[in-house]
C-alpha cells in the first residue's frame, strides 16, 4: 500500500465482533456486538452478481484502512449505518501503522 495520510481516514465505522447467547431452549442466538468506533478510509475494488440462497444480488468488494490494532480478524465486520462489511482478509501495513482489510458487503 502506498503511504497514507492519517487524514484520509474519513469515515466512522463501527467494529462488531460475533456474540451468542443462550435461547433457553438448548441452543442460541448468534448476533453482533459493537466492539469500537474507528476511523476508516473505505474504497471500492469491484463488484459482481451473486445468488445468495436463490435470491440474486451482488457482492462488492472493498479496500478498509484503519489505524493498526492487533484484535481485528475475519470473525468481525465493519458496520457503515445500513452497509455491512464482512471482512475477508486483514493485513498490516506501514510498519504496523495501518491495518488493510479486504472487505465485501452483498447489495440485494
Amino acid at each position: 500500500m502506498s503511504a497514507i495520510d492519517i487524514g484520509a481516514l474519513d469515515r466512522r465505522l463501527v467494529l462488531q465482533e460475533p456474540s451468542e447467547t443462550d435461547d433457553g431452549m438448548g441452543g442460541v442466538i448468534r448476533d453482533y456486538v459493537a466492539v469500537t468506533t474507528l476511523w476508516a478510509r473505505v474504497t471500492p475494488l469491484s463488484a459482481r452478481g451473486d445468488s445468495e440462497a436463490e435470491r440474486l444480488g451482488a457482492a462488492l468488494r472493498l479496500r478498509i484502512v484503519i489505524r493498526f490494532r492487533g484484535d481485528v480478524t475475519t470473525r468481525h465486520r465493519l458496520v457503515d449505518g445500513a452497509h455491512i462489511y464482512r471482512i475477508v482478509a486483514v493485513r498490516e501495513s506501514g510498519r504496523r501503522r495501518f491495518l488493510e482489510i479486504d472487505a465485501e458487503e452483498r447489495q440485494d
